[in-house]
């Protein structure tokens, strides 16, 4: 079986800042490789590639998680020929959507103004291009910036270029720098080529010739040895024949007999988006792994991964991966231990450096699942502890780190409303999730007076819950509720959602949370309600609206946004309560009139590969709905049958 064919990598890219169908890119790119590459249409900030566009700027070299992240260490490659331009926005070509060829290991464009293929395969640290331009044109090879401040030179001896780049977003990119070479197989013309402050304009005598890329946040020296060791006596078709056969292992790890052709193309491109994030940080040298460092620059022994968010991928991407990648989980979780080694604090947000995009501390989630799931333990699980036990109990310096509203929410047992104005009731459940999370962890370490001081924590969500209206509220440090209370209010008190989508982030405790409503039939009436409740909203907290509004406006799921994160366990509720049925109603229902692998493919963000490993384990019929439990909801499948890591699915 041919996976790679069923892989369509512009699923989810039909996007716009208003509305997301998925927030993609189409990156040809290895799994979990340190970066991507992908057209740019047009540059619009965080939106830089859009399907329908008859416009194309260049090839991107990207580590973009998410257009409201950015990007940082980008380069832009555009071929051009006849009358040269100096910006992306004045050198752009036409050309045709339809002939291009976009696939996970390989992608050909034709640029109409230059008349020229570009074809490019990635390596883990590298690429390799290839360029036929026309005959009677001078061919020309621009390096255009993209954020930042850039430089350029170029070594005529030795037919290379070479490229910095210091743009990087958020506070902790302490001295970065992305090292660029570039080597080509013609010689560069140096009476033709252009070298400037903002672009570099390469000439070459040749009209077709080949090009090795390879990029490092350590050095130039370093990015040649990544460059050698992993473009050297490797002709650019058998790189890319190296890319296929690496993700025809990865996609095979799961084998689906679907019920019709859209299952199987929906499920593997899906299964694509799985393993692309979070981006290898580290490099070898010697042979040895090392590593730039975010928070003084300096370069450090070990693993470092890089562009995830926590707050989203808990949910589903972790639990897939300690399905089908648990070694490569593993190497993940020592990288993100190595942020609390080298700056004082586990990660939240890291997109090279941190960015705290997101509320709260969730890597606890993903430490708390590999710990009770035997994919870490010893020295390294006994510092990941450590640094759950510092975030859970003391306040950063920095907003971006840490749990905010730590020293709070242990005073009060929830983070107040009048000390926290925005985000206090998803602060409050993900921080009690967060506690049940580190007694976990302590079971598994042997350290009961922990596990049992953290068990009784971990219930603080009691303290937000109103009998009288049936939702988490927020309080003020007087114990009092928030006033006036609408539940179809978004923003606030809740993240990204109102009442409705927040009130029952209780993975860890659903009994407990059933007790709080009088009894499992009561929460399940809630429940229903939830479903048949019109997707009404409000923008109060907000004071405008966002996307994720629209998106689950735009769509007949009542209060389920299936469209971002806090909702996926909702259907799943039913099934914790005893009602299976109505749980595989509504999973059947979600991932057949949500999803597709069309361009406009996704409900909403797809973020790092956790809504696309969503419906993954919804289609095997399997649902981790406490990530650290190591339980998990079982369901009908939706195809016919599968295997995981070859063994027989059930």
């Amino acid at each position: 079986m041919h996976y790679l064919q069923y892989v369509n990598i512009k699923q989810g890219t039909f996007s716009e800042h208003r509305f997301s169908n998925g927030n993609t890119l189409p990156l040809v790119q290895l799994p979990f490789a340190m970066a991507g590459y992908a057209p740019q249409t047009e540059d619009k900030g965080g939106w830089f590639y859009h399907p329908a566009s008859h416009s194309l700027e260049g090839v991107r070299l990207t580590h973009q998680p998410s257009p409201w992240i950015g990007d940082y260490g980008a380069f832009l490659f555009t071929p051009q020929t006849d009358v040269i331009r100096d910006t992306a926005q004045r050198a752009w070509s036409g050309y045709r959507p339809a002939d291009a060829v976009l696939t996970p290991a390989y992608m050909k464009l034709h640029f109409l103004r230059a008349r020229t293929d570009f074809e490019l395969s990635p390596g883990v640290r590298v690429c390799k291009m290839r360029l036929h331009y026309p005959q009677g044109r001078t061919p020309v090879f621009s390096v255009f910036p993209v954020y930042g401040n850039y430089t350029f030179a170029v070594d005529y001896d030795r037919n290379l270029a070479l490229v910095t780049c210091d743009g990087a977003r958020g506070d902790f990119h302490e001295k970065f720098k992305t090292y660029l070479v570039l080597r080509f197989s013609a010689a560069i013309d140096p009476q033709q080529t252009q070298i400037a402050d903002d672009h570099l304009h390469l000439a070459f005598r040749e009209q077709a010739f080949g090009i090795d890329a390879a990029s490092s946040y350590i050095s130039f020296k370093q990015a040649m040895e990544n460059l050698c060791s992993e473009c050297d006596g490797i002709s650019f078709d058998q790189m890319r024949q190296n890319a296929e056969e690496t993700w025809e292992e990865y996609l095979s790890r799961i084998e689906i007999e679907p019920v019709d052709e859209k299952q199987m193309r929906t499920f593997y491109s899906c299964m694509y988006r799985t393993g692309l994030f979070p981006h290898k940080a580290y490099e070898l040298s010697g042979g040895k792994a090392v590593h730039y460092c975010p928070f003084d620059g300096s370069v450090r022994e070990g693993l470092r991964y890089t562009d995830n968010g926590f707050w989203d991928t808990y949910r589903t991407e972790y639990p897939f991966l300690a399905r089908i990648a648990p070694q490569e989980y593993a190497r993940m979780l020592e990288g993100f231990i190595a942020d609390y080694r080298d700056g004082g604090w586990l990660p939240r947000w890291p997109s090279i450096g941190e960015r705290g995009c997101m509320p709260s501390t969730l890597i606890d989630a993903v430490i708390a699942d590999a710990a009770v799931k035997g994919i870490i333990g010893g020295e390294l699980l006994e510092t990941a502890f450590e640094g759950m036990l510092k975030h859970a109990n003391q306040d950063a310096p920095n907003e971006d780190l840490g749990r905010n509203g730590a020293v709070a929410y242990v005073k009060y047992g929830y983070v107040p409303k009048d000390l926290y104005a925005r985000d206090s009731v998803n602060l409050t459940l993900d921080a009690a999730y967060g506690d049940f999370c580190i007694a976990q962890v302590a079971h598994v370490l042997g350290k009961a007076e922990i596990e049992k001081e953290y068990r009784k924590r971990a219930l603080n969500y009691r303290n937000l819950f109103d009998p009288a209206t049936g939702f988490m509220r927020g309080r003020t440090t007087e114990g009092k509720f928030t006033e006036p209370f609408d539940p179809f209010d978004w923003g606030g008190d809740y993240t990204e959602g109102s009442a409705w989508q927040s009130s029952f982030a209780v993975p860890h405790d659903v009994d407990g949370l059933a007790q709080l409503y009088g009894g499992r039939e009561k929460l399940i009436e809630k429940l229903d309600a939830l479903f048949c409740t019109p997707p009404l909203y409000n923008t109060v907290g907000y004071g405008c609206e966002i996307h994720e509004m629209t998106e689950m406006a735009a769509v007949d799921f009542g209060q389920c946004a299936i469209s971002n994160q806090p909702s996926f366990h909702l259907p799943y509720l039913f099934a914790a309560l005893g009602e299976t049925d109505k749980s595989a109603y509504w999973v059947r229902k979600l991932c057949e009139e949500a999803f597709s692998d069309a361009d406009d493919g996704f409900p909403g963000d797809e973020d790092n590969g956790t809504t696309a490993a969503w419906y993954i384990l919804s289609t095997l019929g399997i649902y981790d709905i406490c990530p650290g439990k190591n339980e998990e909801i079982r369901l009908p499948m939706l195809c016919k049958r599968a295997k995981i890591c070859g063994k027989e699915f059930r």
